[in-house]
């Protein structure tokens, strides 16, 4: 930990880097920040951790490939892999400053794990986090609570975590009956929800967090996948995770079972019923792989939906 309790392994490395840094006249690049989103007295910023790189046929296994271009091809998109962004909402209230999700950190690919520089850029130290809010355990939402060190980032901050996810995570039966090529997210998930258990309160769907965040169920992603409504000034917006993770096949397809959902039929009856209520309530949402920044809404097309990015 931080402040007061004395400099850690990673204050004197960090401070060795920015010496080394400053004398070749480098500087940090700056990365993506979306800020002044306001919600009433609230405000929603969105920092990028990077991206990630996903074989199509790991996306959508059980898509045929002339499906897959016939929905990508008109968007000049390619149809081997996605390279989808990794969008952290930050919301910033009273004395309250709100992480949605930790990012990757620095062992799971390699164009991910920005998110320390992101914060940096925007002039946020770590220990400034107050909250950190979980919608669920895959790599690149929870392996950033960790830093190059292996000693907790915000270590300052309540994290927020789904029961269900918290539950599934930490059995011990969940190991022997995940895949082998998924084994890692187990091993991973659970060294991690360790490091930071002395920090963790668990959240039901329905709860109220901090700033009248409202916990929202999206269940088949992961079994405990949990999305957030920040409300504010009469308007609201959805902190969706992963229950969308495409801009074209989540809205237009939402049918289409994902090969990253962990029960494809469920992942696929969440982001119907998901879609409908952002349609009819015309609601605001922040996607974490959607384009970035990732805010936007849904509309109905064609029997479907489409994105439509915030201008």
């Amino acid at each position: 930990m931080t402040g007061a309790k004395g400099a850690t392994r990673r204050d004197v490395m960090t401070a060795a880097a920015a010496l080394a840094l400053a004398g070749f006249g480098l500087r940090p690049r700056p990365l993506f920040a979306a800020t002044g989103l306001p919600l009433g007295e609230l405000e929603v910023s969105v920092l990028s951790d990077g991206h990630l790189t996903l074989p199509m046929d790991f996306v959508l296994p059980q898509t045929t490939k002339e499906e897959i271009e016939a929905l990508f091809a008109p968007h000049g998109l390619p149809t081997d892999a996605l390279k989808p962004p990794l969008n952290v909402t930050l919301l910033r209230g009273g004395d309250r400053l709100i992480l949605f999700d930790a990012g990757s950190g620095p062992r799971f690919q390699d164009t991910a794990g920005a998110l320390p520089s992101a914060l940096e850029a925007a002039g946020i130290d770590p220990s400034e986090v107050t909250d950190v809010v979980f919608t669920h355990c895959h790599p690149d939402h929870l392996w950033g609570v960790l830093d190059d060190f292996d000693e907790p980032l915000f270590a300052e901050a309540t994290h927020w975590m789904p029961q269900d996810e918290w539950a599934y995570w930490r059995d011990e039966g969940t190991l022997a009956a995940t895949p082998e090529a998924r084994k890692s997210f187990v091993v991973g998930a659970q060294n991690r929800l360790a490091a930071i258990e002395d920090f963790v309160t668990l959240v039901r769907p329905g709860d109220e967090l901090p700033l009248g965040i409202e916990a929202l169920a999206t269940f088949g992603h992961t079994p405990g996948h949990t999305s957030y409504v920040i409300h504010g000034g009469g308007d609201s917006l959805l902190v969706t995770g992963d229950a969308l993770t495409n801009h074209l096949f989540s809205f237009e397809r939402p049918d289409w079972p994902s090969g990253t959902d962990q029960d494809p039929q469920m992942g696929a009856a969440t982001r119907k019923s998901l879609l409908e209520r952002i349609a009819t309530d015309r609601m605001r949402i922040v996607g974490y792989h959607l384009p970035e920044p990732g805010i936007g809404t849904a509309e109905r097309k064609d029997g479907a939906y489409r994105f439509v990015p915030a201008a």
